[in-house]
Parts: C-alpha cells; sequence; structure tokens
C-alpha cells in the first residue's frame, strides 16, 4: 500500500475472560464486565472494562453499554457492535475491524492509537499529547465515521475510502493525511511538523491549510508522497505559512485558491480546474514543471507500532485465555 500509512493487520478470532464488579448507587446494579483473555459471539449486558495493562480480543461480541480501555491496555474487536462509547486511556490501544461504535471514540492524551477498518464510529477525538511521552496515531481505512474528527497529537491517515460524515480537524499532529477519502464538511490542518498529503479524495466544506512545517501536497507529483490522482474540493481551499514547500497538482476547486506567505512559493500546476481563480504567490511555470516528479515513499512513518502492537495484544489475549460468562 503507498504512503504513509498503517500496513493490513492480521485477522484475529476471540473470546471474553470476564469477571464481574458491581456497583448499585440506584435500584438496579450497574455491572462492569473485566475482559482480559478472548472471547466470541456473545451479548454483554452492560459496560466493559480492558483493565490496566491487559489485553482483550473479541470476535462477533455485541457489548451493550460503554467501553474503557485502561492505561496500558490493548482492546482489539473483530465484527463486533458497541452500543456506547469507548474511552481508551493513556497508552492505551483500540483495533476495530468490521466493527460498529454507536458512541463516539476518545483515545487520552498519550494514547497508543486507534486503528479503524471497515468500521463505523461516532464522533473520533485524539487529545492533545501534553507531557506524555508517547505520541498517538490514528489510522482508518474503509471507515465511516458519522460525527466530526478531531486530533490534536500524533499520526493521522484516512485511507481507502474512510468518510468523514462532519468536520476534520487536525492541529499540531505529525502528519495528517487523506487518500481516497472523503469528508462531508471542513478540513483544517494547522501546524504539523511533517505536513499534509491529500490525493484522490474529496472535501465538501471549505479546506484551510496552515502553519504547517513539512509542506503539503494536494494532488500528485509533488514531495511529500507518491499518490495517482488529485482531488475535488466543494469550496475555497487556503494554504498559508507553509515551510517545506506546498504543490497543488491535478485538482478541480469549486472555490477560490488562496495560496500566501509559504517558503517557499507555491507551485500550482496549470492543470488545475479552479473556478475561483488563485491568489496569493506562486512559483514560476518552469519551477513548478520540473516540481512535479516521483516522490518518494511515505509508509514506513506508522506502520509497525499499529502491527506490532496488535499482534502483541492478541498473543496476550490468547495466553490469558477465555472465561465462562
Amino acid at each position: 500500500m503507498p504512503g504513509r500509512t498503517v500496513a493490513k493487520l492480521a485477522t484475529v478470532s476471540a473470546v471474553i475472560a470476564a469477571s464481574v464488579l458491581a456497583v448499585a448507587p440506584a435500584a438496579h446494579a450497574d455491572l462492569v464486565t473485566h475482559c482480559v483473555g478472548t472471547g466470541g459471539a456473545v451479548t454483554v449486558p452492560n459496560d466493559l472494562l480492558v483493565p490496566a495493562g491487559e489485553s482483550c480480543a473479541l470476535t462477533g461480541t455485541t457489548i451493550t453499554g460503554n467501553v474503557t480501555v485502561a492505561a496500558g491496555g490493548n482492546l482489539v474487536v473483530d465484527g463486533g457492535r458497541i452500543s456506547g462509547e469507548v474511552r481508551v486511556a493513556a497508552d492505551g490501544y483500540l483495533d476495530a475491524t468490521e466493527t460498529t461504535v454507536d458512541g463516539q471514540v476518545v483515545l487520552a492524551a498519550g494514547g497508543y492509537g486507534i486503528f479503524l477498518k471497515d468500521a463505523r464510529t461516532g464522533t473520533v477525538t485524539v487529545r492533545p499529547k501534553g507531557t506524555a511521552t508517547i505520541d498517538s496515531f490514528l489510522f482508518a481505512e474503509g471507515a465511516t465515521v458519522t460525527g466530526h474528527v478531531t486530533v490534536d497529537a500524533g499520526e493521522v491517515r484516512l485511507d481507502n475510502g474512510t468518510q468523514v460524515q462532519r468536520n476534520l480537524s487536525s492541529t499540531g499532529t505529525y502528519y495528517t493525511d487523506l487518500h481516497d477519502s472523503f469528508v462531508d464538511g471542513t478540513l483544517s490542518v494547522l501546524n504539523s511538523a511533517t505536513g499534509s498529503v491529500v490525493c484522490g479524495s474529496a472535501v465538501q466544506g471549505r479546506a484551510t491549510f496552515a502553519g504547517n512545517l513539512g509542506g503539503v501536497q494536494l494532488g500528485p507529483n509533488g514531495a511529500l508522497d507518491s499518490c495517482a490522482s488529485g482531488g475535488y474540493w466543494g469550496g475555497d481551499v487556503s494554504v498559508t505559512s507553509t515551510t517545506g514547500g506546498v504543490t497543488v497538482d491535478d485538482n478541480i476547486i469549486n472555490g477560490q485558491l488562496a495560496v500566501t506567505s509559504n517558503d517557499p512559493a507555491a507551485q500550482v500546476a496549470a492543470n488545475n480546474r479552479i473556478r475561483g481563480g488563485v491568489t496569493g504567490d506562486q512559483a514560476a511555470p518552469a519551477a513548478n514543471r520540473a516540481a512535479r516528479v516521483a516522490a518518494p515513499d511515505r509508509e514506513e512513518a506508522g506502520d509497525e507500532r499499529a502491527e506490532v502492537r496488535r499482534t502483541s495484544a492478541v498473543q496476550e489475549a490468547t495466553e490469558a485465555g477465555a472465561a465462562k460468562l
């Protein structure tokens, strides 16, 4: 798979090891199922907790409540359903494949990461890193997010037909890339350390790129990543105060393109179709043509982190065994 993205991860089989913790502040007891180990196609009729430092791997499991992954915990869900929200603590990991989460997904400051493959969730939030030593990631392949995506740390990659039905906002990430993905609302990428790449994607609302240190590449033939095609932009596109280079190639922009205060000046190819015209400083056409060369591959950036964590989580859960419910 081209580009800076998580590699395809192996599938997992699973069952839950469970214990029950009862709390009774009301007339009925609220139950929390503790998951340590592996588990299959059962229904958990309450909230689920993956304890600190433990691993839980589930296949075909339905959870009717909320899910909490405590510090250092791992939750791998394949073909499951979660009726509530998922909250992942520092150094925690969520891996969801062909799974539906009706509520929001929140990764705390210093959380290890979130991997979504052919999954459906509500709003996704990645908290700022703060003083944590771990830098998070959000990788999504073929996923649907019915709410907003807000990411304030780490690596962000949306790929293979991922759809965000509201707005996508990233601030202070390591990079934020979209390949073959869709944003039905606005897109904002601010202060990314190694920039942003958007290829073969569609953004219906306004797009803003500002203060990115590693450059911005909209379409193919840029310096950051290799890809085959440009994208569709339903509103205005603004790329400002960016260092490391700006390339805009093979895009349809149904608004105005603004490229100001970039160093070096933006390279806007002649093959773009920009309905509202271009404002700001552009590189000379000759320099623009010279820049449109094959880009290096950025795939290695985050692949290993997700694959190693998932493999480790499944192995730990399998070794823990399965408990009777």
